[in-house]
């Protein structure tokens, strides 16, 4: 590992620069990589032999001597392939020496240029192979005189053959190579801190749940008026005071889980949440004198899907508080679950005092809204559907998830 990645394992979609083609694959490991070094050469053998194959072959045609092929096709690979990988070959051993970053980015330049030197050897001894093997088979004929040239001509010839080698070795040899080592850099600089700023916001939304069901478990706004209830019935019912505290206790230790376990705030089924629920309801059943009836119909198999935390509690709650408690008479409330098409679909309907103007727009719902846009972004919906004096039906709708 260098530069703080892998240089054996692909690079990231958001750093790579090409290797979308069959030709271009090496491009998705790192540059100067052994991945990366081994694709490369593969594609420039298969082209430079091609090539030097066509080469030779054109040339014994010429010289109507068969036998030149190979030895000519020979020298042509082995000039054009060091050429193309003594300089990428020399910077693949250095970005594996470990060195820091600043001496390995000066390692490479100088590996880079040393290539260049031992292509430009490699490929003036294939030439003058080659030129050997053409006089001998053509006759001197076949290499052309030199131009006669004044001092100044010669001058500006040398500088340019100078240059259009420089350009030719550079190119050839992994110049466009060491731009993209130099760009790779920041580019996996810039992954990483997107990728840090993303893990950022994931630990900020798992902050503001748990924040927000550490809320709802440790203040539950039924406890001191159920408390007051047991109180006033002590002398009156001592019997129905002792039942309301047991299914008070029997609540808490449903709702409230082992504080020190993060997922045991994040994560939960549909059978832990209507257990909870079901505590609940039986409570609020003691505390209202019989006057609330209840029902849960949801199979067995769907007990054990994966639900979100005290959202449907937050649905049962605004039911009793909002639909049985304000209409005379006795009311009744029904959680019902059913899975279609990919969703978990759980429903909350009471036959109380039904849907009140400003209803949707209260605290309880506002979080169970923001909590599912958190987990589920817009996948999950919460609806709301009743009129005055008919009831109210709350549902929720999730993608069905493992537990």
């Amino acid at each position: 590992m260098t530069a703080g990645y892998p240089l054996d394992r692909r690079l990231p979609p958001d750093v790579l620069v090409g290797g979308g083609t069959a030709w271009s694959r090496y491009r998705q490991y790192p540059v100067f990589s052994l991945p990366w070094l081994r694709g490369r050469s593969a594609l420039f053998a298969t082209i430079i032999g091609v090539i030097a194959l066509l080469i030779g072959g054109t040339i014994g045609l010429l010289a109507r001597d068969y036998g030149l092929v190979l030895p000519m096709a020979s020298y042509q690979f082995a000039g054009f392939a060091l050429m193309a990988t003594a300089g990428p070959a020399l910077a693949t051993w250095v970005r594996h020496r470990g060195w820091s970053a600043l001496a390995e980015r000066r390692g490479i330049v100088a590996a880079m240029l040393l290539g260049m030197v031992v292509s430009y050897f490699a490929d003036s001894i294939a030439s003058a192979r080659i030129d050997a093997m053409l006089v001998a088979a053509l006759g001197p004929s076949a290499r052309p005189p030199a131009p006669d040239l004044g001092p100044i001509e010669q001058a500006v010839s040398t500088a340019l053959n100078i240059l259009l080698l420089i350009v030719i070795y550079g190119l050839f040899g992994g110049g466009l190579a060491l731009r993209a080592y130099f760009s790779e850099r920041q580019r996996w600089r810039d992954h990483r801190n997107q990728r840090e700023l993303a893990d950022a916001r994931v630990q900020a939304q798992r902050a503001d749940l748990r924040l927000g069901l550490l809320q709802a478990q440790v203040e539950p706004h039924f406890l001191f008026n159920t408390l007051a209830s047991v109180r006033a019935l002590v002398r009156r019912d001592p019997a129905r005071a002792e039942a309301t505290l047991d299914a008070l206790v029997d609540h808490l230790r449903a709702t409230i889980p082992k504080l020190r376990e993060d997922d045991a705030l994040l994560h939960s089924t549909l059978g832990q949440q209507l257990d909870i629920c079901t505590s609940y309801l039986e409570l609020m059943r003691l505390r209202t004198g019989d006057r609330l009836g209840h029902a849960v119909e949801v199979a067995p198999a769907l007990r054990g899907c994966a639900y979100p935390p005290l959202l449907l509690l937050t649905l049962v709650e605004n039911a009793v508080k909002h639909g049985i408690e304000p209409k005379p008479g006795p009311g009744r409330i029904r959680i019902d679950a059913q899975r279609t098409e990919g969703e978990l679909v759980v429903t909350v309907s009471d036959d109380g005092a039904g849907l009140q103007p400003g209803l949707g727009s209260g605290m309880g719902l506002a979080n169970v809204r923001d909590q599912l846009a958190m987990r589920y972004g817009d996948r999950a919906r919460l609806r709301l559907d009743g009129r005055p004096g008919e009831g109210t039906r709350a549902q929720i709708r999730i993608p069905v998830e493992a537990p």
